[in-house]
């Protein structure tokens, strides 16, 4: 039993469920525009999920402690550097506008876990992106959004029309929706300079926020010059379920309900998407 807690604690741990996650988001992208299955484009992404994730949790860690690694974290760096070269080999079967959007994500990235930033902007050591006062959720959703409906687009040659940019705007809203269960569980944790949503208007303010954003993500589809009546009835499914998720987050939810469940919402719209349409 403890075997398979500890190989699930890794799955979790190495990112591989985060860019399952990414990966499945940029699937029904491709799947929504009637694009066939690209293998190039979604296995970068999910490689590179995964590089760029461990690195932005791990890169302090194994800066301060590199000669007293845990075992742990010795196996994730070596995990991760078989992720970057398998990332770095579909790299070079992407269109050179797909890789060039690509660095520009992976800049964001470096920038957000490199200390660089003045330490009067800080109530902690932290002196990066992700430090700076409610930027947090915003670089991580617009990241998702461009990872997830711009690159499997361009690499695809699809233009970027007002139907593009208004999935991009769903994305983008879907993925901040997500990020509030892990920010009303880390809500004792969390640095006030952080100045997350859940510290800023509470719990309860953060959930009826959530059920707003969806409900706009849901009518921002009918905004769109085409409609698919099965994909208007799973994105409602959607909303359904991950309002039901925003309900019962709070302070003293294990770890594995935002870190497992809510992050694994993704793959379940995937799954309905291959299902029904």
């Amino acid at each position: 039993m403890r075997f398979w807690k500890q190989l699930f604690d890794f799955y979790l741990n190495s990112s591989i469920h985060v860019a399952l996650a990414v990966y499945a988001l940029s699937w029904i992208t491709l799947r929504t525009f009637n694009i066939l299955y690209d293998e190039h484009v979604l296995y970068f992404i999910f490689y590179a999920t995964i590089t760029g994730y461990n690195f932005v949790k791990y890169f302090g860690l194994a800066r301060f402690h590199h000669r007293s690694l845990a075992n742990w974290l010795r196996i994730i760096q070596v995990f991760s550097l078989i992720c970057f070269i398998l990332m770095s080999y579909y790299a070079f079967h992407l269109q050179p506008k797909t890789l060039l959007i690509a660095i520009g994500i992976g800049i964001v990235n470096f920038f957000y876990a490199i200390p660089f930033l003045p330490k009067n902007l800080f109530l902690d050591s932290n002196q990066n992106l992700r430090g700076i006062s409610g930027l947090k959720i915003y670089v991580i959703a617009f990241s998702w959004a461009v990872v997830t409906v711009v690159l499997p687009l361009l690499n695809n040659s699809y233009p970027i029309n007002f139907d593009v940019i208004m999935t991009g705007l769903q994305r983008f809203i879907f993925v901040l929706v997500l990020i509030l269960p892990f920010d009303i569980r880390d809500l004792q944790y969390d640095s006030l300079k952080l100045a997350t949503i859940p510290q800023r208007i509470g719990v309860k303010n953060t959930r009826v926020l959530g059920f707003i954003l969806l409900t706009v993500f849901f009518f921002v589809e009918f905004l769109k010059d085409e409609l698919l009546p099965d994909q208007i009835l799973i994105q409602l499914i959607m909303v359904i379920v991950t309002m039901m998720f925003i309900l019962f987050s709070s302070e003293s939810r294990g770890k594995y309900y935002s870190a497992f469940w809510v992050e694994g919402l993704p793959v379940f719209w995937l799954i309905l998407l291959l299902l029904f349409v």
